[in-house]
């Protein structure tokens, strides 16, 4: 069915506001006498993006600054309705059982001026999808397909696939436009794209910033240039934002001491361990169920978390497709723990083998106090475990398939968003034996998986709920820990409500000047 192009998305609304700010000839108070260019809007992350390429856009390190920012795709979701909206593309419509017809948006050029055009667009889907640059984004939305691109004109993309596919334009919507002059055997670390903004300068390991696209398509966003810089401590981020070193601070927790200024949201992350079930102890199910019944969710949530989440029983939240209602936590029970160890043990099982357990630094608050005192509880199961804690290039050996060869058997916390609201997105790439991010699987729960992704609506939803109810029996690759909440650290200064997409991509064009700091220079 073909989209309607007359349908806003939240990012729409924000900048016509914008638009009004800057026809008035307002800007924002306090020119300078605070310290900083009013017109310029700061930003601390947790860390560097280990880079700006669109095809590792579904990275959340890299997706929070390039996504609609930089670079753009054919279609956005809003995050908050489900909506899949017009963006680069104002309509599409399933013209055959196997193909999706795009018509795009007229008047776009990129930021070094070139225009953008079905040329463009099938590049773009080509490169992160069919090639060998080995794309975040081709494994987490695509997994093994490989689609076929037609141009019958400058305005038109036909995009074909091997099966059909219902959900190909959601799909489409993760796959960031770049234009044809892009590298097809080489990622590129500071892309051209047809965004709002375009890098103006990155002093690696220093700070990135961002200026206005002065060849932008839509409205103009607020602020003139974002600027971002980052650390790695929550308190530090919290303590720049009440300090007024900067108007946005992300990641926080409730314990960094934001005060007032921390904003509460629910995101789409989940937090779970990844059982590498493919070597002693870990290819053995009793432990991998010990190792679930060693999990106090409930008390990591309470005491680490401060309330700030739900424990989970699945690797999506409510409001995915394919959430399962029915699913009840699993329980706590140290004691049972202990004896599928021992019952291991006795079996043969080198239970006493030792387990890395892999985390990643910044990767949400408290996620040092948490892989501790998971490492704490397992130990008292009676397995040997060991905490490696790694920055995001290291830890991506480990998230993504293929790993090392030498890795050992290891548990990997992983942190997942599905940003789409469909639970292909998170059962194709951590669930299938090929998956990007799976660490195993069996032949007859990939094929499960296959066929609900052919369905729709209700049938749709049920098949996907009912591999989150057999996916612990058959295959038992995660202790689930929580549905994440998260804090946002808002000057107020700057007019901003985040939503459940904050913590994988912010729009800097949704973010406009506080009503109470401007001030008529005309």
């Amino acid at each position: 069915m073909a989209a309607t192009v007359a349908r806003a998305s939240l990012r729409r609304l924000a900048l016509l506001t914008s638009a009004a700010v800057l026809a008035a000839g307002c800007s924002v108070a306090n020119t300078g006498g605070g310290g900083y260019d009013p017109d310029t809007l700061r930003i601390v992350l947790p860390q560097e993006p280990p880079t700006l390429e669109p095809c590792e856009g579904s990275l959340t390190s890299t997706g929070i600054v390039t996504r609609s920012n930089i670079t753009e795709p054919l279609a956005e979701r809003d995050s908050t309705t489900g909506d899949l909206l017009p963006l680069l593309a104002t309509e599409w419509e399933q013209t055959s059982p196997n193909e999706w017809t795009f018509t795009l948006r007229d008047g776009v050029t990129f930021s070094n001026g070139a225009p953008f055009t079905s040329a463009d667009a099938a590049f773009s889907i080509d490169r992160a999808v069919n090639s060998d640059l080995q794309c975040n984004v081709d494994g987490y939305v695509f997994g093994d397909e490989v689609l076929t691109l037609q141009t019958p004109d400058e305005r038109t993309v036909v995009v074909g696939t091997t099966d059909p596919d219902p959900i190909l334009p959601l799909r489409i919507s993760f796959v960031e436009m770049v234009p044809v002059t892009t590298s097809m055997t080489e990622k590129v670390r500071e892309p051209i794209g047809t965004g709002p903004y375009a890098i103006e300068r990155w002093d690696y390991g220093q700070k990135l910033t961002l200026a206005r696209n002065p060849t932008y398509w839509g409205t103009p966003p607020a602020f003139a240039r974002a600027e971002y810089k980052w650390r790695s401590e929550g308190s530090v981020r919290a303590a720049m934002l009440t300090n007024d070193e900067v108007d946005i601070a992300t990641g926080l927790g409730p314990e960094d001491g934001a005060g007032d200024l921390g904003v509460p949201f629910q995101n789409n992350e989940t937090t779970a361990l990844r059982i590498t079930g493919t070597e002693a102890p870990l290819n053995d199910m009793r432990v991998r169920q010990a190792i679930n019944y060693s999990v106090n969710r409930t008390g990591i949530v309470k005491a680490l978390f401060r309330g700030l989440g739900e424990p989970a029983a699945q690797l999506i939240p409510e409001g995915v497709v394919g959430f399962n209602s029915d699913l009840e936590l699993w329980p706590h029970d140290p004691e049972r723990a202990r004896q599928l160890v021992d019952e291991a043990r006795a079996d043969g099982v080198p239970v006493d083998r030792q387990i890395r357990l892999i985390g990643r630094n910044s990767q949400f608050p408290g996620v040092t106090e948490t892989v501790e005192v998971i490492q704490s509880e397992l130990a008292d199961a009676g397995l040997n475990v060991k905490i490696e804690m790694m920055d995001t290039a290291a830890q991506l050996e480990y998230q993504l398939q293929p790993f090392p060869a030498d890795a050992g058997p290891f548990l990997a916390l992983i942190q997942h968003g599905n940003q789409a609201g469909d639970a292909a997105f998170s059962v194709d790439q951590y669930m299938r034996s090929d998956g990007a991010q799976s660490a195993f699987g069996t032949p007859a729960f990939d094929e499960q998986i296959a066929a609900a992704g052919r369905l729709t609506g209700e049938q749709r939803q049920q098949a996907y709920a009912q591999i989150f109810a057999d996916e612990p029996e058959e295959i038992l690759q995660f202790a689930y820990i929580a549905h994440m909440r998260g804090i946002l650290g808002k000057s107020p200064r700057v007019d901003y409500v985040p939503n459940p997409a904050t913590g994988d991509e912010m729009l800097l064009a949704t973010m406009t000047p506080a009503a109470s700091d401007r001030t008529d220079q005309s």
